[in-house]
Protein backbone atom coordinates (compact mmCIF):
# COMPACT_ATOMS: atom_id res chain seq x y z
CA UNK A 1 0.00 0.00 0.00
CA UNK A 2 1.21 3.56 -0.66
CA UNK A 3 0.45 6.06 1.74
CA UNK A 4 0.96 10.00 1.43
CA UNK A 5 0.66 12.89 3.90
CA UNK A 6 1.15 16.34 2.24
CA UNK A 7 0.87 19.80 3.62
CA UNK A 8 -1.06 22.47 2.07
CA UNK A 9 -0.22 25.79 3.28
CA UNK A 10 -3.20 27.97 1.45
CA UNK A 11 -2.87 31.80 0.95
CA UNK A 12 -5.02 32.98 3.85
CA UNK A 13 -7.41 35.07 1.75
CA UNK A 14 -8.47 31.77 0.63
CA UNK A 15 -8.20 29.02 3.27
CA UNK A 16 -11.97 29.35 4.17
CA UNK A 17 -12.77 28.28 0.52
CA UNK A 18 -10.00 25.84 -0.18
CA UNK A 19 -12.42 22.52 0.91
CA UNK A 20 -14.89 23.86 -1.68
CA UNK A 21 -12.48 24.53 -4.02
CA UNK A 22 -10.98 20.61 -3.63
CA UNK A 23 -14.63 18.99 -3.30
CA UNK A 24 -14.15 17.70 -7.17
CA UNK A 25 -10.85 16.67 -6.82
CA UNK A 26 -11.27 14.41 -3.52
CA UNK A 27 -14.67 13.13 -4.80
CA UNK A 28 -12.84 12.33 -8.23
CA UNK A 29 -9.79 10.88 -5.84
CA UNK A 30 -11.93 8.71 -3.83
CA UNK A 31 -13.45 6.93 -6.64
CA UNK A 32 -10.87 5.41 -7.66
CA UNK A 33 -10.77 1.42 -7.90
CA UNK A 34 -7.39 1.59 -5.77
CA UNK A 35 -7.92 4.39 -3.57
CA UNK A 36 -8.14 2.99 -0.28
CA UNK A 37 -8.80 6.51 2.14
CA UNK A 38 -8.39 10.30 0.52
CA UNK A 39 -9.13 12.67 3.56
CA UNK A 40 -8.07 15.89 4.54
CA UNK A 41 -8.09 18.02 7.60
CA UNK A 42 -7.31 21.75 8.89
CA UNK A 43 -4.77 22.39 11.60
CA UNK A 44 -6.13 23.64 14.35
CA UNK A 45 -3.30 25.87 15.12
CA UNK A 46 -3.10 27.53 11.60
CA UNK A 47 -5.96 27.41 9.59
CA UNK A 48 -4.39 28.02 6.76
CA UNK A 49 -2.62 24.87 6.65
CA UNK A 50 -4.30 21.77 5.37
CA UNK A 51 -3.53 18.02 5.56
CA UNK A 52 -4.13 15.06 2.92
CA UNK A 53 -3.69 12.15 3.95
CA UNK A 54 -3.93 9.55 0.84
CA UNK A 55 -3.71 6.14 0.27
CA UNK A 56 -3.90 3.90 -2.64
CA UNK A 57 -3.52 -0.08 -3.26
CA UNK A 58 -0.44 -0.49 -4.65
CA UNK A 59 2.00 1.42 -7.06
CA UNK A 60 -0.38 0.84 -10.26
CA UNK A 61 -3.38 2.44 -7.91
CA UNK A 62 -1.05 5.25 -7.25
CA UNK A 63 -0.06 5.93 -11.04
CA UNK A 64 -3.63 5.57 -12.08
CA UNK A 65 -4.23 8.37 -9.64
CA UNK A 66 -1.46 11.16 -10.34
CA UNK A 67 -2.51 10.29 -14.58
CA UNK A 68 -6.06 11.24 -13.47
CA UNK A 69 -7.79 14.67 -15.30
CA UNK A 70 -8.87 15.18 -11.84
CA UNK A 71 -5.43 15.68 -10.61
CA UNK A 72 -4.07 17.16 -13.59
CA UNK A 73 -6.61 19.52 -13.07
CA UNK A 74 -5.94 20.31 -9.36
CA UNK A 75 -2.28 20.69 -10.24
CA UNK A 76 -3.42 23.45 -12.35
CA UNK A 77 -5.29 25.35 -10.08
CA UNK A 78 -3.59 24.82 -6.57
CA UNK A 79 -0.87 26.75 -7.35
CA UNK A 80 -2.28 29.87 -7.13
CA UNK A 81 -4.07 28.99 -3.93
CA UNK A 82 -0.99 27.87 -2.03
CA UNK A 83 1.43 30.35 -0.27
CA UNK A 84 4.50 27.98 -0.20
CA UNK A 85 5.65 24.51 -1.40
CA UNK A 86 3.56 21.48 -0.48
CA UNK A 87 5.62 19.19 2.28
CA UNK A 88 4.90 15.08 1.32
CA UNK A 89 5.78 12.17 3.42
CA UNK A 90 5.57 9.25 0.68
CA UNK A 91 5.40 5.51 2.00
CA UNK A 92 5.34 2.30 0.11
CA UNK A 93 5.23 -0.39 1.95
CA UNK A 94 3.74 -4.17 1.36
CA UNK A 95 2.82 -4.51 4.85
CA UNK A 96 0.33 -2.16 5.22
CA UNK A 97 -2.87 -3.02 4.09
CA UNK A 98 -5.33 -0.61 5.53
CA UNK A 99 -7.01 0.76 9.10
CA UNK A 100 -6.54 -1.33 11.95
CA UNK A 101 -8.11 -0.26 15.77
CA UNK A 102 -5.65 1.64 17.99
CA UNK A 103 -4.99 -0.15 21.33
CA UNK A 104 -4.67 2.99 23.19
CA UNK A 105 -8.18 4.14 23.40
CA UNK A 106 -11.43 2.22 23.67
CA UNK A 107 -14.98 3.48 24.01
CA UNK A 108 -15.85 3.53 27.57
CA UNK A 109 -19.25 3.25 29.49
CA UNK A 110 -21.62 2.22 26.81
Amino acid sequence: MICIAVKFPIRAERADQFMDAASDYTAASRAEEGNVFFEWSRSLEDPTTFVLLEAFRDADAGAAHVAGQHVEDFFGWAPDWVSATPQIIYIDSPDLTGWGPMGEIQPRGQ
